[in-house]
């Protein structure tokens, strides 16, 4: 067997171990298809997801669903007004040596050296405890009293918010929102999926997913999505994109020239381009197409686009305008 038939094996199984984890997942998160979709393309391409959503809808049972499948190491953090950052990355603790009698100070970890973070209700912790963070979803590392200490690969962090109690909340700022590559709105069932729902969670206490994807899978499908080749034309017409959300930019549509304060970052286009390659992957093919971008694109702009004033008194779509701005540039 040579060494392209042996990828091209390893390949086809590693898309089945992932059809197999966004099976478990859907029959766990019942009429969340797409959702579900977009989490797992955001964990194949290295990124962190930012999840949207009224109480009771399934936002905690879905990441810890997530981590069971995959068997990663799993945390909970329940942020509140008086968290603190050390209740997030750790502290040094004073230990006294029985025998010697030596004293030492010993770096005793917090939550975030895991696998899987779900920072749940994020927006009611305080800037200063959000921004904790910031390092830890950037570089994959902390730094505490001068010493880096690097976090375990994979690392993926799932934070959720409530949209409808603003009282005692703080709004994630444009930095720490850029750090998420995705932004997912979970929005009501139906009443046929709400129906399953109910029959489902009612009866017998659902047990653990069985693992679908082990953790050498999951690295190894990271670094394939990275490898995966992007034509210019859609690198191109990604940077099109990112452009094409800054009102600055001769060639942004009207809407955005009247309507928007900030563009999306950088970062955006590579959030982009990340998510396109893994959605290419999971579908079966080692290029990226136009389709795939246009799937991702608005997930990974959304929150990353500031209307003016203008455009929040106008009740802009803010989704809508991103979709125009993607039409106009791919």
């Amino acid at each position: 067997m040579t060494d392209l038939s042996a990828l091209d094996t390893e390949i086809h199984d590693l898309r089945e171990a992932v059809r197999t984890f966004r099976q478990a997942l859907e029959e766990r998160f019942i009429g969340q298809a797409e959702t579900v979709e977009r989490l797992i393309l955001a964990l194949l391409a290295g990124g962190h997801v930012l999840l949207e959503g009224a109480p009771g809808l399934g936002k905690t049972t879905l990441v810890h669903a997530l981590s069971d499948a995959v068997d990663l190491d799993f945390q909970r953090l329940q942020c509140t007004p008086d968290l603190m950052p050390t209740d997030v990355l750790g502290t040094r603790m004073l230990r006294i040596h029985e025998e010697s009698g030596a004293r030492s100070f010993d770096f005793e970890r917090g939550p975030v050296f895991t696998n899987v973070l779900l920072a749940d209700e994020i927006n009611r912790a305080t800037p200063r405890t959000q921004s904790a963070l910031l390092e830890a979803m950037q570089e994959a590392q902390v730094t505490l009293h001068g010493t880096t200490h690097p976090l375990e690969a994979p690392f993926f962090v799932v934070a959720t918010q409530n949209p409808i109690e603003m009282e005692g909340t703080y709004p994630l700022p444009e930095a720490q929102l850029d750090r998420f590559l995705f932004k997912l709105e979970i929005e009501l069932p139906s009443e046929a999926e709400l129906t399953r729902i109910l029959g489902a969670t009612t009866g017998e206490r659902l047990g653990r997913i069985p693992v679908c994807l082990t953790k050498p899978q999951l690295l190894r499908l990271q670094e394939i999505v990275r490898q995966i080749p992007a034509p210019s034309t859609i690198v191109e017409s990604v940077a099109r994109i990112v452009l094409g959300t800054h009102p600055t930019h001769p060639a942004s549509i009207d809407d955005v020239k009247n309507y928007v304060r900030h563009g999306a970052s950088l970062r955006a286009g590579q959030s982009i381009l990340l998510a396109a390659k893994a959605r290419a992957l999971i579908a079966g093919r080692l290029h990226v197409t136009e389709g795939d971008v246009r799937a991702v694109a608005r997930p990974a702009l959304k929150h990353r686009v500031i209307l003016s004033y203008e455009g929040e008194a106008s009740g802009l779509d803010l989704a809508e305008l991103v979709d125009a701005a993607v039409d106009a540039a791919v």
